[in-house]
């Protein structure tokens, strides 16, 4: 505009930028009462200092710091004060006491100071699980149940009549007002093991996993009835190896091939004469039958015997050896 001086801008910025350094620091304040007039004087004279965030500048217990040594390891403990071979090392360098850190550890029960805890030696790949014992044992329960707990496996070529026998015997046992349970290997494979095929090492994982179900079965005071083609020999010895001596009863249903084929119930054969299923038992991958087994049970003048008559020799036999009884 006409008349007015012209300033630039550049100018009248460094211009305002000098007037405010020269002002610098700029007053504090003007406390608004007695206590706020002390305050500001104790923070004038305090000088400002940078701090961490450690827990102790926070005013927070130290955080433990942990340690965990393989099992391999040599024990750090103090005499006296014994640690489960294989058990984990547990350091605390901060916070709660060893002792108290090792009595929090999972699995770990410290009765007292000399007190060995046992480990179960079927558990191959864990070295902190230990067992418990609980007041109420196998004797208490088959003594409630007037029975006494065992496992019948009954072992057979697929269509030999396995499930037949096994649903026929849970109902005699149950008609004597004794209590069985039947599992039944295609029902298993619908839940425990629906996760397994048919490979070699798979059945073997299958074997396995009812061995240990029926070993709690007969634990409980039961008669369990495990009805599985398992085809192997090892595979059943091994579950026999899991009971004490005379509770695994094995049943072998020792019927031909040729009559097995003939049902198909499952129409199975019919697919593995096809090669539309590899590694079937009886056709491609072999059946190991037992060698000592308790029970045998194969055809009378080339007449396989009725469900009834197979199940009351299965029956004849627990009675005699004292299952179906106190």
């Amino acid at each position: 505009m006409e008349g007015l001086p012209c300033r630039h801008p550049a100018a009248s910025t460094a211009a305002q930028r000098g007037a405010r350094l020269a002002r610098w620091p700029p007053p504090p304040p003007r406390p608004r009462g007695p206590r706020a007039a002390s305050r500001a004087a104790s923070c004038a004279a305090t000088p400002v200092v940078a701090r961490s965030r450690s827990p102790a500048n926070l005013g927070l217990p130290p955080t433990p710091r942990l340690r965990i040594a393989p099992s391999p390891a040599p024990a750090r403990v103090a005499a006296g004060q014994g640690r489960p071979r294989g058990a984990p090392l547990v350091e605390c360098a901060g916070g709660r006491p060893r002792e108290e850190e090792r009595s929090a550890h999972v699995g770990v029960s410290l009765v007292g100071e000399d007190k060995v805890l046992q480990m179960s030696s079927t558990v191959p790949k864990a070295s902190n699980i230990f067992w418990h014992d609980c007041a109420v044992g196998q004797v208490d329960r088959q003594k409630l149940l007037k029975q006494k707990g065992c496992v019948v496996w009954i072992t057979g070529l697929s269509g030999s009549g396995k499930s037949t026998l096994a649903c026929t015997l849970g109902r005699e046992i149950h008609a004597r007002g004794k209590l069985a349970y039947v599992l039944d290997g295609d029902n298993l494979r619908h839940g425990l093991n629906k996760d397994l095929g048919f490979k070699a090492e798979d059945r073997a994982e299958n074997i396995r996993r009812v061995g240990e179900v029926a070993k709690l079965f007969a634990d409980a005071g039961l008669v369990c009835i495990a009805s599985l083609i398992s085809p192997y020999r090892r595979d059943r010895e091994s579950c026999r190896a899991l009971l004490s001596d005379g509770t695994f009863i094995e049943v072998f249903l020792n019927m031909p091939l040729e009559l097995c084929e003939s049902r198909d119930p499952k129409g199975l054969y019919k697919l593995a004469r096809a090669g539309k299923i590899k590694g079937f038992t009886g056709i491609d991958d072999p059946y190991e039958p037992p060698l000592n087994c308790e029970i045998e049970i194969t055809e009378v003048d080339g007449v396989c015997p009725s469900p009834s008559d197979m199940a009351g020799q299965v029956v004849s036999y627990l009675e005699e050896k004292g299952f179906l009884h106190e």
